[in-house]
């Protein structure tokens, strides 16, 4: 199943703390992003979010213990089994894709050369989907999604569904936000 066909929901629940998961286990979202959790407890926070009926993409970046080796992606993908990865690191998309695992490639818009780096990146290792942050510059979402033959999700900054909108718009699949109140919009 590619990752356009798993949007429900166009907004993602990004949980950064373990008090947000119950919400994220509520929400509207069918897909969560998890940018907290260790060793210890990841596992457990995948299995709840499955529990619910969510797709599970781990931020291996923000993942306390694990290594971004090719067997820690092997473990992931064997024994935590979340839906995918999101990273910023290329050679991780890249292992992650051998694996099996769905891939988003996270890039951060800080100016012209950040963007067209971003896109050298993503065509090189080719992920499931692109995360852009901050997700409030329509015009950028706009030649993103012209440039690259993946789908764009739209994070950070966003606030209000105003915003939402704008970035769906301009040719975002889906908004990520790690406000839980936002979770509750049905797109």
């Amino acid at each position: 199943m590619s990752l356009v066909d798993m949007v429900e929901s166009q907004m993602i629940a990004s949980v950064s703390n373990e008090e947000d998961l119950q919400h994220a286990l509520t929400s509207n979202s069918n897909i969560v992003f998890l940018l907290t959790g260790n060793l210890m407890t990841i596992a457990n926070y995948i299995q709840q979010l499955h529990d619910a009926g969510k797709h599970v993409f781990i931020h291996l970046d923000f993942i306390d213990g694990i290594s971004n080796s090719r067997n820690a992606i092997r473990y992931v993908a064997e024994y935590w089994k979340p839906t995918g990865i999101i990273t910023t690191k290329s050679n991780i998309v890249k292992m992650a894709n051998e694996v099996g695992l769905k891939t988003i490639q996270r890039i951060f818009l800080l100016d012209h050369a950040a963007i067209n780096k971003g896109i050298e990146m993503v065509k090189s290792c080719q992920p499931d989907a692109v995360e852009i942050l901050p997700g409030i510059i329509p015009k950028i979402i706009d030649q993103l999604s012209n440039e690259l033959d993946y789908p764009i999700i739209a994070g950070g900054l966003i606030t209000d569904l105003s915003e939402v909108h704008e970035a769906l718009q301009a040719g975002a699949l889906a908004v990520s936000s790690g406000d839980p109140e936002m979770w509750k919009f049905d797109l």
